[in-house]
């Protein structure tokens, strides 16, 4: 969802209403009467002609009306502008002597996965090799390939596995590359289309979690069995060492490799907030790590099992960053956050680990050093007032970049040979908008329960207040995602510097304040988060930046069924929604592509209790013919194998059929992402743009 980006790598980081309680099977009965009675379920059929059939004709509804407006065009080309920027920062990961980067343009439109020695890329003069262009390799192989990342095996970094999704789903195809002939190995290691995950263990051997068939993937759609594949083998060959029940999650495996081995992990993940993590032995055994089944596992380090703690444990309150010794099992404070703080992330090299602390969704960035039995923090005074990302870490090396922005400042990219050195500056990426006048503000707005909910407001300060500035409200507020103030360049160019204002919520649900902040939201408790976006909302309006007519919404994903709830729930409020890839049907969002991994989020609509609320809060079920909404913009992916495109077809059909005024554009290809490549981000953002201006700032 959003950022939340499901593989291996997320178990490593990843008041009830009074309603009718009926049994078990009546909730389940319930809920087969409510898909009976959907008109709209044929919309589902993700490329069923019938359903593709009513897409392109909402689509050219849409673009025709868009197109006449003299702005689209401009918009369009100011968004590909940014995308293809020649002079945008080169970010990349540590490699050896090398950093690798992967690099789109208007000449590389698919891009280049490429390298350059590192000394030369510090010296800003970086002499860039195109190791695999997939323009190229898309136009040879006939395939709409997507790039969607690689992993190398550490120390040589001779051997890569590749990821190439077809239009930007999820479900990629893995193929081993050989960095010596740049060549991919035609008999190396290679698994078919699938939500797959692949990780090295050696050269001749890797963790296998896949699709192998009937009864191989959990109903979440991510692989219920893990495997060694050893080189040579078949897949079917491969050793099962791991399982999970078809109602889990899924079951994943990677290896942490260090100076002198690796640790070799595996995660069995029961729903999206608890899983078990197992230590592999040298005989492919699985050693159960005696750490809690919600903690969020940070990894090993130095044979230190590191851990932020979403429940009191041991006498560690959560929130908490906790180590424990792999051998005597004893465990020491690293951080405990305050209840204005919380840990943003974590980085580890091979001397320290480097702690990112939000307070008040600000970064500040810490090194915690380890000796004898316990734990020092360092300031590493980073710049403040922003978001802070470190990046390119490894416990293999001491060398790392970190980057700094915030809303209205372009991001300065930094590196640290170590982390007891002096940053060195490399580069800062130019202003992509004109930001003068401009400032940001943080601002608190009191919920209906009295909570005090944070969010970001950029504009000038001498704006008149008397509710005439057409301002951009966003919001995401679920999976302990945080929203920062970070360089928005699209929305800067299309939106501040044409006159709006924007406003970035940081409501609960989301991980501004830690755990508590996220579970406060959680389940029956959804409402949350939409009293705290109505009351930022609401905020503004009071202090005359603005009116519920010149207020837009926007959302993606979780964040679509947030501003989806919004304008069914509150259609007074707004005067303009863009609600991207969104959840909307809340009573089958867990039978279509990922949603069931996401009922420990939501709920379990088959559930007496949870079901009823869900229905109760559910944007397609509010939907109502006497209600008057504020047209609405609905955008979405038909390559959307994550949330389905089915959630937005229907809510615009339902609207249809009820008389409400509404737009719609779905990209036929791209992912959840909704675009494949830099073209189709820019025509969306025009389209999504176009609409917002139409609707608050009319020519």
């Amino acid at each position: 969802m959003k950022q939340v980006y499901f593989a291996s790598i997320v178990v490593l980081t990843l008041g009830i209403m009074g309603c009718m309680i009926v049994s078990k099977s009546d909730s389940e009965t319930a809920n087969t009467d409510v898909d009976k009675m959907d008109p709209y379920i044929w919309l589902e059929e993700v490329e069923g002609d019938s359903a593709l059939n009513w897409v392109r004709e909402q689509n050219r509804k849409t673009v025709d009306v868009l197109e006449q407006d003299s702005r689209f065009a401009q918009f369009e080309q100011e968004a590909l502008h940014i995308y293809e920027a020649k002079d945008k920062l080169a970010y990349g990961r540590i490699r050896g002597d090398y950093i690798y980067n992967f690099w789109q343009d208007e000449s590389h439109v698919r891009g280049v996965w490429r390298r350059s020695l590192l000394q030369s890329y510090l010296n800003n003069t970086p002499d860039w090799e195109v190791i695999l262009d997939i323009d190229v390799l898309a136009e040879k192989e006939g395939e709409n390939w997507v790039y969607k990342g690689t992993t190398g095996l550490p120390p040589t970094y001779n051997r890569f596995l590749i990821q190439l999704s077809r239009g930007g789903k999820d479900a990629v195809v893995v193929r081993e590359f050989d960095m010596t002939t740049r060549q991919f190995i035609s008999d190396g290691f290679e698994v078919p289309e699938a939500k797959s995950d692949v990780a090295w263990i050696s050269e001749d051997q890797v963790f296998l979690a896949t699709d192998f068939g009937s009864g191989s993937m959990t109903e979440s759609g991510y692989p219920a069995t893990l495997r060694i594949w050893n080189r040579g083998e078949s897949l079917q060959e491969s050793e099962e060492i791991a399982s999970v029940n078809h109602e889990d999650l899924g079951v994943w495996g990677w290896s942490s490799f260090y100076n002198n081995g690796s640790y070799k992990l595996v995660s069995k993940a029961k729903d999206f907030w608890s899983h078990e993590i197992f230590l592999m032995n040298d005989q492919n055994g699985l050693d159960k790590l005696d750490i809690p089944l919600d903690v969020k596992f940070r990894g090993i380090w130095q044979n230190q099992i590191c851990m932020i703690l979403r429940s009191d444990w041991r006498g560690h309150t959560a929130g908490s960053f906790v180590a424990m010794d792999l051998i005597t099992q004893k465990t020491s404070e690293v951080f405990v956050p305050d209840s204005r703080s919380s840990i943003s992330d974590d980085n580890m090299t091979d001397m320290h680990i480097l702690l990112t602390i939000q307070e008040d969704v600000i970064d500040k960035v810490y090194r915690a050093s380890f000796s004898k039995g316990s734990w020092k923090l360092e300031d590493m005074s980073l710049p403040y007032g922003g978001t802070i990302s470190i990046m390119s870490t490894n416990i293999k090396h001491s060398d790392f970049f970190y980057t700094y922005n915030d809303l209205i400042t372009p991001v300065t990219l930094g590196y640290f040979a170590n982390a007891e050195s002096d940053p060195q500056v490399i580069r800062q990426s130019p202003a992509r908008f004109d930001s003068e006048g401009l400032k940001v503000t943080q601002k608190f707005a009191i919920s209906k329960d009295g909570t005090r909910v944070p969010y970001f407001l950029v504009m000038n300060p001498d704006i008149p207040r008397d509710g005439s500035n057409p301002t951009l409200l966003y919001g995401y507020g679920g999976f302990e995602v945080s929203e920062k103030s970070e360089y928005w360049s699209k929305t800067g160019k299309l939106w501040l510097e044409k006159g709006g204002v924007f406003a970035l919520a940081n409501i609960r649900g989301g991980g501004e304040y830690g755990p508590a902040w996220h579970q406060a939201a959680l389940k029956t408790n959804r409402h949350k988060s939409y009293e705290d976006f109505f009351a930022i909302a609401e905020d503004m309006i009071e202090s005359g930046i603005t009116s519920p007519q010149k207020l837009g919404i926007m959302g993606g994903s979780g964040g679509g069924l947030l501003v989806g709830a919004a304008f069914t729930m509150r259609p007074d409020l707004f005067g303009a929604v863009v609600s991207q890839v969104p959840l909307l049907d809340m009573m089958r969002y867990h039978k279509l592509l990922a949603g069931a991994s996401w009922m420990g989020e939501y709920g379990d609509p088959d559930d007496p209790v949870e079901g009823a609320y869900l229905q109760a809060h559910s944007p397609y079920h509010l939907l109502s013919s006497d209600q008057s909404y504020p047209k609405v913009m609905f955008t979405t992916s038909t390559k959307d194998d994550r949330v389905h495109p089915g959630h937005a077809r229907k809510m615009v059909a339902r609207m249809m059929e009820q008389g409400h005024p509404v737009m719609y554009y779905e990209n036929m290809e791209g992912g959840h992402a909704a675009g494949a490549n830099l073209k189709q981000y820019a025509t969306m953002a025009s389209i999504e743009m176009t609409y917002l201006h139409r609707m608050l700032m009319p020519e």
